[in-house]
């Protein structure tokens, strides 16, 4: 069974059995790609992504309807073929195919040949990789939810994604467009929602020819007992908070103003910061990991001999975040694709553990079904059963 842990605005499904199951709704239903897009853009938006990176619909027309799509961690020529035996329309990955530019299309390597692959097969691609790493409750998340550890914050914040929003509303209206922001997404502080503040004073303005004024009259200075609502939200959903509080206002021209800010985002980043109820041993942590993540061994920093309850995560290559790690005094680091010069790096202060990259995110595709499943709950989705690890031990 699931179980679920809730952390502020967010809910983490703890995860108590390692099987999954696809998604085949009773009554299945054809959707446009684009919608499919959209409902994974408002969790993960694409302005979120890292500067080197291509998310978003790389193969497909967005106008198409698919019946199905498969989830996989990579695409590949396999992959691409177990989409066509499945009659799967759309496949959705975490790491993109195209990533770096493409001069010829010719076949000559694995990625131009799954990608006249599924061209051939009429198969759509669609990346969502480093916007999905980005948040909270995206793939850093379900490495969390897979140990049992309550996600507290993320570990290195980005800055420039917040706005303040300040709106000149009449005071009889003043609720009205507050909690069309609200509803929009504006209002929240960390784990509160609903904040704004409010100033009263006096607008005035007067209404030119042509002009169909809520109050006063045309050609008339006119004062009005007006208050002055400010909120916080993310940029990524400026342009619904700005028309949200543009359709509840009275006023025929909504004066505004919106400011970029330099504040992180405590919610948007790389990594996460956790921690458990009480501290386990480090050999205890290890076997943790090792029956979380399918690993038979675990490289890792020699052990501190302290106890481990808080701890930093990244998915996939995160030692870039080992030096932050360390700032965040947490007492271990899990990540992947850490080099041999890296594991000098902590010098006691913490347990590094490498986990690898292909299984810090192989649950990537069950948390992107699980949330396709809740929010596009007639669109069925299967997961890859393709192995696409380029790595072996023997």
């Amino acid at each position: 069974m699931d179980g679920l842990a809730k952390r502020g605005n967010f809910v983490f499904v703890v995860r108590t059995l390692s099987r999954q199951v696809d998604t085949f709704p009773a009554f299945p239903k054809n959707m446009r790609i684009k919608e499919v897009i959209k409902a994974l853009e408002r969790w993960a938006p694409p302005m979120l992504q890292e500067e080197y990176d291509n998310c978003g619909l790389q193969i497909g027309d967005p106008e198409a309807e698919v019946g199905e799509a498969l989830l996989t961690l990579d695409c590949t020529e396999e992959v691409v073929a177990e989409a066509v035996r499945n009659k799967c329309g759309l496949i959705i990955a975490h790491h993109p195919v195209i990533f770096k530019g493409l001069k010829t299309l010719t076949g000559r390597n694995e990625v131009e040949r799954t990608l006249l692959a599924a061209i051939r097969a009429n198969v759509a691609i669609y990346a969502i990789h480093t916007n999905l790493d980005n948040v909270i409750d995206g793939v850093n998340g379900e490495i969390a939810a897979r140990i049992g550890l309550e996600p507290l914050h993320v570990l290195d914040p980005k800055p420039g994604l917040l706005r303040k929003l300040s709106v000149f509303v009449p005071h009889a209206h003043a609720d009205a467009v507050r909690n069309a922001l609200f509803s929009a997404g504006a209002g929240s502080v960390g784990d509160y929602d609903e904040c704004s503040f409010n100033l009263t004073g006096v607008g005035t303005f007067r209404a030119g020819e042509g002009t169909d004024p809520f109050v006063g009259k045309q050609g008339e200075m006119h004062k009005e007992d007006e208050t002055r609502v400010e909120v916080l939200l993310p940029a990524t959903i400026e342009r619904e908070a700005i028309a949200a509080m543009t359709t509840a206002h009275p006023y025929e021209e909504v004066a505004y103003d919106l400011y970029p800010l330099l504040n992180a985002h405590q919610k948007i980043g790389s990594g996460l910061v956790g921690e458990w109820g009480e501290a386990i041993t480090e050999q205890v942590f290890l076997e943790k990991l090792k029956a979380a993540f399918a690993k038979s061994v675990i490289r890792h920093t020699a052990l501190t001999g302290k106890p481990i309850r808080r701890v930093a995560l990244c998915g996939g290559s995160g030692a870039f975040l080992i030096g932050k790690a360390m700032a965040a005094e947490v007492d271990a680091f899990i990540t992947g694709d850490v080099k041999y010069h890296e594991f000098f790096m902590p010098e006691g202060r913490l347990l590094l553990a490498d986990i690898g990259h292909f299984e810090s995110e192989q649950y990537t595709p069950a948390l992107i079904q699980r949330r396709l499943a809740g929010i596009l709950p007639t669109f069925a989705t299967r997961l890859s059963q393709t192995g696409t690890n380029p790595i072996h031990f023997h």
